[in-house]
């Protein structure tokens, strides 16, 4: 038998991180003590409950609602080198000049309060729950509230509130794609010593070049050794999308254009992300005027709503088959 878990005493109050940065009183409990709300039950029947919920239960689409879902979720999965700026709701607290959303940052830390007080919160990493969207907003407040010059190494385990409840929804949210991870430096990678250096140094060696589409939204063009990719995160229905795919697939016009063509599809935080396989001759300029044609076609197939053809049918078949699911 599994031996029993000591129950925690409750102490002194923890704090947590408001959204503007300052620390609210969290009373500290085990889940048989009263729950802190009053109520007189034990806290795992009471307020404990939502929590462990919150903590197993998976959300499908942690990014919905949030401006550019869709390189949020391109640059949690599929993009090694890229950086936002971000928009609180009420603008930001004191003392915080700008808040960034990275890829990646040194040592996978969740987060970075830098010297001048600005926060760098890390998408590409390992979350406690099954809510990305809750885990990061965690992290997020308590890099609010670090000191500055300190990395954030967990997120608040006390969060109660998810990205949607921080960022402003009407802001902007435009990636910027870089070729390596020198932002991790303020001035000059030059600056990188030690720990840093080493781990920049390694990212750039693993780093494969990507860049983001213009003229289209949330496709990225990467190069490999053997062939370039186009990988397009789309916002549609994912049903619906794979008829649409399906009826262009059976047209022959599901390619964007000669030695190029549609392999299959991820499926990433609730969304489609289909693959193209392209030649290594086309870079990220050729690809700008297929994809926009390509747009055009989906747009149209996604309108019909006809029963797919034996052959329709068969290219959806083929679809769903080369399906990887991501998260």
């Amino acid at each position: 038998m599994a031996k029993k878990r000591p129950q925690t005493k409750a102490t002194k109050p923890q704090t947590k991180a408001g959204a503007t940065g300052v620390n609210e009183p969290v009373p500290v409990v085990g889940a048989r003590e009263p729950c802190p709300c009053g109520s007189g039950r034990r806290y795992k029947a009471c307020h404990g409950r939502a929590a462990a919920h919150a903590v197993t239960e998976l959300v499908q689409r942690p990014f919905e609602g949030l401006p550019g879902e869709c390189d949020w979720v391109a640059l949690r999965e599929l993009v090694p080198a890229a950086t936002v700026e971000l928009t609180l709701k009420g603008g930001l607290p004191e003392g915080v000049p700008s808040v960034t959303l990275a890829t990646v940052l040194p040592m996978a830390w969740p987060a970075l309060r830098r010297d001048d007080g600005s926060v760098l919160l890390g998408l590409q990493n390992d979350t406690p729950s099954g809510d990305l969207s809750r885990d990061l907003a965690g992290t997020l407040r308590k890099a609010l509230a670090a000191q500055p010059g300190t990395p954030v190494t967990g997120s608040d385990p006390a969060s109660d509130v998810r990205l949607q409840d921080l960022l402003d929804p009407d802001a902007d949210f435009v990636p910027q794609v870089h070729s390596g991870f020198e932002f991790w430096v303020p001035d000059s990678a030059e600056q990188a010593s030690g720990e840093v250096a080493a781990s920049l140094e390694r990212a750039n060696a693993a780093a494969i070049p990507t860049v983001k589409l213009s003229g289209v939204d949330a496709a990225y063009w990467c190069e490999t050794p053997e062939k370039n990719h186009l990988r397009w995160v789309m916002p549609h229905p994912e049903e619906r999308l794979l008829d649409a795919l399906a009826r262009l697939h059976a047209a022959g016009t599901s390619s964007l254009g000669e030695g190029t063509r549609l392999v299959g599809s991820f499926r990433a935080h609730g969304l489609m992300v289909p693959v193209w396989d392209l030649p290594s001759s086309m870079g990220a300029k050729e690809c700008e005027t297929p994809a926009a044609e390509f747009a055009e076609r989906l747009a149209a197939a996604l309108e019909k709503d006809a029963p797919l053809t034996p052959e329709e049918r068969r290219a959806r078949g083929g679809l769903t088959n080369r399906q990887v699911t991501l998260s």
